[in-house]
């Protein structure tokens, strides 16, 4: 993340007005889910929060006006509505006391500065080496190739190849859309579009 976003994050804390700060968005990818109105929960992520609304790749994204409760690592529970749909998910307005709203500005501060530091990646999620390690990786212009898996959290996958695919370019690993997020030696790392649900997430995952 860049300074000026972490200075838009910081803005948040500052602001003394709910409509001020609604429009101050940050770009984070948190993992979490949601339940809609029918009761069913679905993993999502976000694209961008900010105390007065969030930005969701979610794979049903209901109607405009419902109800939606969230629950995101990081942040904890939110609730609100369904604002705007998007491109494989909605925006919501965040329904929340001042106090709550306080605590998420801090939370997405403290989220930009870590960014913006480049501080060490969160680890929290457990990481796995599945017994099928043999996969495909498809890039931006569809070419297919075979590759490695050296291990796999819910929230991405890093795989050995010698390839380099632009950071930020879409990649499938297997039948797994997600971006491209990092290069390292002898390898890259890939974000998933959405977490693998956690009943999912063993060894015999195949992707």
């Amino acid at each position: 993340m860049t300074s000026t976003a972490f200075a838009q994050a910081a803005a948040l804390v500052r602001g003394t007005g709910a409509d001020r700060r609604r429009h101050q968005r940050v770009g984070v990818a948190l993992l979490g889910r949601y339940m809609l109105t029918n009761r069913q929960e679905y993993p999502c992520r976000t694209i961008d929060m900010s105390p007065g609304g969030a930005s969701i790749i979610a794979p049903v994204q209901g109607v405009l006006g419902e109800r939606v409760v969230v629950y995101l690592e990081h942040i904890g529970r939110i609730e609100g509505q369904i604002a705007r749909l998007v491109p494989d998910g909605f925006a919501m307005s965040i329904l929340a006391t001042p106090r709550k709203r306080e605590k998420i500005a801090a939370q997405l501060t403290w989220l930009a500065n870590r960014q913006d530091l480049g501080l060490p990646e969160d680890r929290r999620h457990e990481r796995l080496t599945p017994l099928q390690a043999r996969s495909t990786l498809t890039v931006e212009d569809g070419r297919e190739y075979v590759v490695r898996i050296i291990d796999i959290s819910r929230s991405g996958v890093a795989i050995s190849t010698d390839l380099r695919p632009e950071i930020g370019s879409p990649a499938v690993i297997g039948k797994t859309p997600g971006r491209v997020v990092r290069h390292f030696e002898g390898g890259v790392a890939i974000e998933f579009r959405l977490p693998i649900p956690i009943d999912m997430f063993d060894e015999d995952l195949v992707l």
